[in-house]
């Protein structure tokens, strides 16, 4: 079986409802909103490696949201939200990505940044389920036996510098990854 790409796991999760719902907001057709949608999930997801390869507070705190992303789901009503209860820490994250994303977007694209911005909020939590997904698919494909490890044996909730598991673990839930 084939592997999807970031943007086409997005556009499935969004469905035909919300799609329409931004299709509408850009005053474009469905496809005109795929374009767009995929254009800000590169912006977004590009925006977050490179954050995440930087040093500092910005680089930590992004590996941390990806390791909460990559922890195992809590058990019974919690896992409603995916193990992301309120979005943690990823939600704040791609709110900070946001407004440059937006910026970006817009010049790329020539519509308004705030209806980019306005796109992007209801991006936000979709990108919350793909990555959650994606984290679990990697951690029961990529598993050393206990779920949420990754093949390097990186601990969940661990930041450790990038590189080794944690890198591993960003490429594949943003790109795609090599399983």
């Amino acid at each position: 079986m084939s592997e999807s790409s970031f943007q086409d796991d997005v556009l499935g999760e969004l469905g035909p409802d919300r799609l329409t719902e931004i299709a509408s907001l850009l005053g474009t057709d469905e496809n005109g909103a795929k374009e767009t949608v995929a254009t800000t999930v590169g912006a977004m997801t590009g925006g977050l490696q490179q954050r995440a390869a930087d040093g500092g507070d910005d680089g930590n705190e992004v590996r941390q949201a990806f390791a909460e992303v990559a922890e195992p789901p809590l058990q019974g009503v919690a896992t409603l939200g995916g193990g992301l209860l309120g979005g943690g820490l990823m939600a704040g994250v791609l709110a900070k990505v946001s407004k440059p994303v937006a910026a970006a977007v817009s010049k790329k694209t020539g519509i308004p940044a705030p209806t980019v911005a306005r796109v992007i909020e209801l991006l936000i939590p979709v990108l919350l389920a793909v990555f959650a997904k994606r984290a679990a698919d990697t951690g029961s494909t990529g598993s050393t036996g206990a779920p949420g490890n990754t093949a390097s044996g990186t601990t969940p909730g661990a930041a450790p510098a990038s590189g080794g598991g944690l890198g591993d673990l960003l490429g594949q839930i943003l790109g795609g990854g090599k399983k």
